[in-house]
């Protein structure tokens, strides 16, 4: 939805997404929700795939700002891997829930932080879930990893995965 009141009334805030950060940004500027979600405190915002990316204060894909609620940055994936990163591979965590494959559809990731609660290896380590405070990123496609994928969504919506 694109309305404040709903959005304010909801009890977990979930950002999809497949596209391009500029264009997302625009569309959620000039609705008017960058504000809104910026000033929610109290509840669970999740991020999927560019949702996650959007969360962050920069992304090289497009130079533009993102929401600044998470700390960091998107940049470009640099492998000797194809870009897109595209198909399943498998989550490395210390969470033990986490261990399972999903399936990623990207060519921008989040830079490594303390934050990263789980990555997957395609050349060096990509974020693919990551918690700070109530905001939680999910790089990969939950919806299109099969059950694991709605376990890990499932424990999301519980709260997240800080041990």
């Amino acid at each position: 939805t694109d309305k404040q009141s709903e959005i304010e009334a909801a009890d977990i805030i979930i950002l999809p997404g497949v596209g391009h950060f500029k264009d997302a940004m625009q569309a959620i500027q000039t609705r008017g929700l960058a504000s809104v979600l910026q000033s929610i405190t109290d509840k669970p915002i999740i991020g999927i795939c560019l949702g996650m990316q959007l969360l962050y204060d920069w992304s090289a894909e497009g130079n533009v700002e993102g929401l600044k609620l998470f700390p960091g940055n998107i940049v470009p994936i640099e492998t000797h891997y194809p870009v897109p990163h595209l198909g399943w591979n498998n989550l490395i965590s210390n969470h033990p829930q986490l261990a399972q494959d999903v399936y990623f559809v990207h060519s921008y990731q989040a830079e490594m932080s303390e934050h990263v609660v789980a990555f997957a290896e395609y050349g060096d380590p990509i974020p693919a879930i990551v918690q700070y405070k109530h905001y939680i990123g999910i790089q990969f496609h939950p919806e299109k990893s099969g059950a694991d994928g709605l376990t890990i969504l499932n424990q999301a919506l519980k709260g997240g995965f800080l041990l």
